[in-house]
């Protein structure tokens, strides 16, 4: 079983990460600001920890498989690398929005006019991230785009993996359950799947 660090382990995301891998029998230290938000349950070590303060991020981590982390990106992924690379992880699994997949030859869904207004600055946030991740030759990443809508529901365990291009069924909706996309998640842990390159599940 693998030792995850996992990022962001109280946000909606992040808690259906911690669920599934939990559920697998994988060991995590779960890593969050608020820890009122992440109570100690078997399998979980929840730590105190921030990627604003790389340093101490890096002594966090350290020794364990693979992190992920599912959070705001506000210009930070450089600092989360910094960590990873002082803690000499070298697996890293990100999570950065559906907004800098395409959503046609040319044109990106954050710049389609059905893209929410209120959702661009985090959009922008993680397309600058993933700027960032596609610069880093040393640390073994993949990102992890979802579908343009994701939500509670169902753990299939059935969908599909695609790359820069939005998914769609056959209704033309582009959807995944939070539930599938961290069976994905974790599926990537322990398969190493990908390599250097962002993946987008889907129905």
């Amino acid at each position: 079983m693998a030792k995850i660090a996992l990022i962001g382990a109280s946000g909606n995301l992040g808690r259906e990460i911690k669920r599934e891998a939990l559920a697998r029998g994988h060991q995590i230290i779960g890593i969050g600001r608020n820890l009122e938000k992440l109570p100690a349950e078997p399998g979980l070590t929840p730590v105190a920890g921030d990627i604003g303060d790389p340093g101490h991020l890096a002594t966090v981590i350290k020794d364990v498989d693979t992190v992920v982390a599912s959070v705001k990106w506000t210009d930070n992924a450089a600092q989360l690398l910094d960590a990873v690379r002082s803690a000499g992880v070298g697996r890293l699994i990100v999570v950065v929005g559906a907004g800098s997949l395409d959503a046609a030859p040319g044109v990106k869904v954050i710049d389609t006019p059905e893209f929410p207004p209120a959702w661009k600055t985090g959009a922008l946030g993680a397309f600058r991230a993933l700027d960032t991740f596609r610069t880093e030759t040393e640390i073994d990443w993949v990102a992890f785009s979802p579908s343009w809508t994701i939500a509670p529901g169902e753990r299939t365990g059935k969908f599909r993996i695609g790359g820069d291009q939005l998914l769609r069924n056959e209704a033309g909706e582009s959807l995944i359950s939070r539930e599938d996309f961290a069976v994905a998640i974790v599926d990537e842990v322990e398969n190493k799947a990908y390599h250097k390159q962002r993946v987008t599940v889907g129905y």
